[in-house]
């Protein structure tokens, strides 16, 4: 996922997400539920003559030192296979225009989408094709090529219809200057120590209110701090049961979770939390965030911050680690929330079997994910370009590599609800830290069982 999705509003998500399960609605309507076929999928000799093709492809990245990273992968594709030619949209974030082009039989040859959570339903309706037929055809060990917390966020219901193209992860920034000066050589790995570590590197100003914060806990605090997702995976809970219900109310992690976070809020106290998230600088600007600005010690965050700390605040005297695990699973550490860009073939691609030769060139070929990795500042997917001598990152960028490569990292556990199961999560979650719901376990049943409503009405 790259940082012009991140820069959404909150309200225009929600548009964009209901926009796009309309979509899906739709599609699903449209489609017969069909069956499989035992026919081999089309296939391109590569070493043969070919007429000329022309590949359509629509991407999400629409900033220049991204577009160029992708071209520069395009460029290398049309040089393998020089009998194709790629034609390019930059700036397709809503997964609904792709919807509604299959739809309308005029759908690209290949896609490329940061909405992870949409990817259960893009297998479910055929929306984009399952690709299990090619990796067989072509031989393909998916495990010698990926790290397994690839497998997560790129199949579904036994379908495994996206690849990735670069990836997210999440680790914890910490100001080492502030650590130090109250005695701490080492990042925290609980969250006990993390607690105790905040409350200590925690400054407040004469009238009380929070000067510096050692950890904010606010959930509603920026894109990965104040997301109950990324610590859930931290946590290990569950979203979902073997039965496909919702987990919140079985799995006794979620409430741990909300109990450790509720304590923390309530050391700083609610109104002080408020007011200081309010204050906080803006995220995407370059040196504007309060991490960088010294204005929290610790904090969650993704990898595309070594950037952003490289290009806005390059004297910051920071570190990185993977996040605090709970305690007593120590042998959870070095885990974090995964997932990112992924690329698919939309159903009705008018050119499969070279769409095919893309997907799988830009998701396997080591120099060209080595070299966008290094222009777009985001982690590589494959394991022989993680291991690459040739890339060219800050050296606290190397906590991601590792956390990727974590055979325990993941993506939450998707449903055909795409991020509605997320936004009822972060509905209670408001309301929890405020102290307008006080009886947890009732509270994370009902978000349960909401959950497991919408999943029925969908037929999920």
């Amino acid at each position: 996922m790259a940082e012009g999705n991140r820069r959404e509003s909150g309200m225009k998500r929600r548009v964009a997400l209901m926009a796009v399960a309309a979509s899906f609605a739709l599609f699903a309507a449209a489609c017969t539920a069909g069956g499989g076929t035992d026919e081999p999928p089309p296939s391109v000799d590569p070493n043969a003559e070919h007429d000329p093709v022309t590949l359509e492809m629509w991407i999400p990245f629409s900033a220049d030192h991204e577009v160029a990273g992708v071209q520069a992968t395009f460029d290398a594709f049309e040089a393998e296979y020089p009998w194709i030619t790629m034609d390019v949209t930059t700036g397709v974030e809503d997964d609904a225009k792709v919807l509604a082009a299959i739809r309308a039989g005029t759908p690209p040859d290949a896609t490329m989408s940061w909405q992870l959570d949409d990817l259960a339903a893009f297998c479910d309706t055929g929306a984009w094709q399952d690709l299990t037929p090619y990796i067989e055809q072509d031989g393909m060990d998916l495990s010698a090529v990926f790290p397994p917390s690839v497998e997560r966020y790129t199949g579904f219901g036994g379908k495994r219809c996206a690849f990735p193209f670069l990836t997210d992860a999440v680790g914890l920034y910490y100001n080492k200057d502030l650590l130090e000066a109250k005695g701490y050589s080492e990042p925290p790995r609980t969250y006990s120590e993390l607690t105790a570590m905040a409350k200590d590197l925690t400054e407040f100003n004469p009238d009380g209110s929070i000067k510096v914060a050692g950890f904010v806990p606010w959930f509603g605090n920026y894109y990965v701090n104040g997301d109950p997702l990324n610590h859930s995976i931290a946590w290990d809970a569950d979203w979902y049961n073997d039965d496909g219900t919702a987990a919140m109310a079985t799995d006794p992690d979620w409430a741990a979770m909300f109990r450790w976070q509720k304590d923390l809020v309530d050391f700083y106290g609610v109104d002080n939390l408020k007011k200081f998230v309010a204050g906080q600088g803006d995220e995407w600007g370059e040196a504007s965030q309060d991490f960088q600005l010294g204005r929290i010690a610790m904090a969650l965050d993704g990898e595309w911050r070594t950037a952003f700390i490289k290009n806005g605040t390059p004297d910051l005297n920071y570190g990185t680690a993977p996040s605090p695990v709970p305690d007593g699973r120590e042998d959870l550490y070095g885990i974090g929330r995964v997932g990112g860009t992924i690329i698919g073939i939309p159903r009705g691609s008018a050119h499969e079997a070279e769409a095919w030769l893309l997907v799988k060139f830009m998701a396997t070929n080591t120099s060209s994910l080595v070299a966008a990795a290094n222009a777009i500042g985001n982690v590589p997917t494959t394991l022989d370009s993680l291991a690459s001598p040739d890339l060219s990152l800050p050296s606290q960028f190397d906590t991601f590599l590792d956390v990727f490569s974590n055979p325990n990292s993941h993506y939450k556990d998707m449903s055909v609800l795409g991020s509605a199961d997320q936004d009822l999560l972060s509905s209670f979650a408001a309301k929890w830290q405020s102290g307008r719901i006080t009886n947890l376990e009732s509270g994370l049943a009902d978000v349960a069982k909401q959950i497991d409503d919408q999943l029925a009405q969908a037929g999920g």
